[in-house]
């Protein structure tokens, strides 16, 4: 089986394959083009930036990505979610990527910026919502990712469901850690696959050392759901504050900028983030998909050189 090619509205990439876009400023410009220059395509996780540091990350990804795709990924519970949407179409990025609610508004501004709008979803109504306002993709999120979750079911589950709803390219999502998975995917409709996973282990990835070396640590009891500050679940690698919020005894915001629109004030989640990504997991949430652990290598390498072997995964797979 030959790799599709992966179509969205104007867009072709060679490879069907994006890596998923990471808050807060674990995928930044550098990973975003060094995937986007293999043929893949590269996302910035664009919550919790300021325009001006994004505009100055979406040049970065431009002058690495060799003429490859580059989006954002956005979250529709960030307070500065159109005006950072706003910043991408300035921009001229290349296609958006939203998920952690549902905005109607931002369909309107990726026509009249001539930006495709790709819609995180996990039932088939929200998905035939999607295309119905004017989505040009849909990626599919089962209950096997990192970061905040939408569902509680597999996305092999929710996958055949959403195919049947659409029209649109359907990218499958959650849990896809290697090139058989892929395949996996691709065989049954997908358009492609989306994974953020296993792009923490890369040189260009922004994260810290520490933050790296849970990834290669992290056992299966270690990876955990938490109740996130935002009103939804989220998938984590054990830490000690991450203990502490399982425990109900994480501490509450010293201070607040109100940067979601919607907050329980349990604990900081931006701040929580922020902290791990520095490196200060002990005071920080790590976010990681549920099989992180199966990384077939958890060494740190060029992103170029994981998606090589994500594509050689697929290929003794049989696509």
């Amino acid at each position: 089986m030959k790799l599709p090619e992966l179509k969205i509205d104007k867009l072709t990439a060679k490879l069907p394959l994006i890596q998923g876009g990471m808050a807060v400023r674990i995928s930044t410009g550098a990973l975003a083009g060094a995937v986007a220059s293999t043929g893949a395509i590269g996302i910035i996780g664009a919550s919790g930036m300021a325009f001006d540091e994004l505009r100055k990350e979406i040049a970065i990804a431009r002058e690495r990505a060799a003429g490859g795709i580059v989006g954002i990924n956005i979250m529709f519970a960030a307070r500065d979610f159109i005006g950072i949407v706003q910043a991408a179409i300035q921009e001229k990025i290349d296609l958006i990527i939203t998920g952690a609610g549902f905005s109607r508004d931002i369909f309107k501004y990726g026509k009249d910026g001539d930006t495709p709008i790709v819609s995180i979803v996990s039932t088939a109504r929200l998905a035939a919502t999607a295309e119905k306002l004017g989505a040009s993709a849909i990626v599919v999120e089962g209950k096997e990712a990192g970061g905040h979750l939408g569902t509680d079911q597999s996305v092999w589950d929710i996958f055949p469901e959403v195919k049947k709803a659409v029209s649109l390219p359907v990218i499958a999502a959650g849990g896809i850690i290697n090139g058989a998975e892929m395949c996996r995917a691709l065989k049954a409709g997908a358009a492609g696959v989306q994974m953020a996973t296993r792009f923490v282990l890369s040189d260009e990835c922004n994260a810290a050392p520490s933050f790296k070396q849970r990834y290669q640590t992290a056992t299966k009891d270690d990876v955990v759901l938490i109740q996130s500050p935002v009103g939804m679940p989220g998938r984590a690698i054990k830490t000690a504050f991450v203990e502490k919020i399982l425990a109900d005894q994480a501490p509450k915001p010293a201070g607040c900028d109100f940067c979601l629109k919607k907050c329980s004030f349990k604990y900081c989640i931006i701040q929580a983030l922020i902290n791990s990504q520095k490196g200060d997991i002990d005071h920080g949430v790590v976010f990681s998909g549920e099989y992180v652990w199966k990384i077939p290598d958890r060494s740190i390498k060029p992103a170029a050189r994981i998606v090589k072997e994500i594509l050689q995964e697929a290929a003794e797979a049989g696509c």
